[in-house]
């Protein structure tokens, strides 16, 4: 049984999906420092939302309303998620 690129491509954005949604409820069950829990979130909202972009672009019926949605809103959360870990990832020299 071999996988087709599409499917393999489906399989990984459900795996990252589940590892999503895990860094995600972390931060409401486990995390108490502010800044983790920051990443921990923005990390876990990349994943699910180029899962769900992935899955938008190997279907293989019509988009429908959601997906058009999915497919303007999704880039502008990667983005946001993205900058804010950008901002978070090394206090500036000389700070500790």
């Amino acid at each position: 049984m071999s996988f087709q690129p599409a499917q393999l491509a489906l399989f990984a954005s459900w795996i990252a999906t589940g590892l999503g949604m895990a860094m995600w409820l972390w931060t409401w069950v486990r995390e108490k420092d502010p800044i983790k829990r920051l990443r921990f979130s923005d990390c876990g909202v990349v994943l699910i939302f180029a899962s769900i972009l992935t899955r938008i672009v190997v279907q293989e019926r019509a988009m429908s309303v959601f997906d058009w949605a999915m497919v303007f809103v999704g880039p502008l959360f990667i983005t946001a998620a993205l900058w804010r870990l950008a901002r978070t990832a090394c206090p500036p020299e000389g700070r500790s």
